[in-house]
C-alpha cells in the first residue's frame, strides 16, 4: 500500500508538470519541452494503475497495454478511454522519432487530449481510494 501512495504522488507531480507546459504559447521549444514531459508521464501513470489494480482489484499486469486492458475489464476505464490509453502508449513509443517534424507535430497535437484522459482517470482513482479510506475510518469508529 505504501507503494501506491508513492505512485499517487509521482503521478500527481508528472501531471502537474504536463499541465503547466500545456499552458504555454506554442513555439518549437515549447513543443519539444511538452513532448519531453509527455515522455515520462504515461510511464508514471501506468505504474500507478498497475499498483492500484494489484492492491484493490487483485489483478497483476506487467506492461502499459496489459494494465489498460485489465483496468477496462474491471470497469475502471471505459472502452473509449481504453482505446485512447492504448493509442497514448503507441504515441509515447514514437517520441524517440520526434526529430521528424511531422511526428513531433502530430504527437504535440494529441498531448492535451492525453493529459485530460490521464487527469480524469487519476481523479477517478483518487476518489475510489478516498471512499475506501473513508470506509476504513468508519469501521474503526464502530468497533
Amino acid at each position: 500500500m505504501e507503494e501506491l501512495g508513492m505512485r499517487i504522488e509521482e503521478a500527481e507531480g508528472a501531471l502537474e508538470t504536463l499541465r503547466e507546459i500545456l499552458g504555454e504559447p506554442y513555439s518549437v521549444i515549447v513543443r519539444d519541452a511538452t513532448i519531453q514531459r509527455f515522455e515520462y508521464t504515461p510511464g508514471i501513470f501506468w505504474k500507478l494503475m498497475k499498483e492500484y489494480l494489484y492492491n484493490h482489484e487483485g489483478v497483476e499486469c506487467n506492461s502499459p497495454k496489459s494494465c489498460f486492458r485489465e483496468a477496462s475489464s474491471v470497469g475502471l476505464l471505459s472502452e473509449e478511454q481504453t482505446i485512447l490509453c492504448l493509442e497514448m502508449t503507441d504515441d509515447r513509443n514514437l517520441t524517440s522519432h520526434t526529430y521528424v517534424e511531422e511526428v513531433a507535430e502530430r504527437i504535440y497535437e494529441t498531448i492535451r487530449d492525453y493529459y485530460e484522459l490521464m487527469d480524469t482517470i487519476f481523479d477517478h482513482i483518487r476518489k475510489k481510494l478516498e471512499e475506501v479510506a473513508g470506509v476504513r475510518e468508519l469501521s474503526k469508529i464502530f468497533r
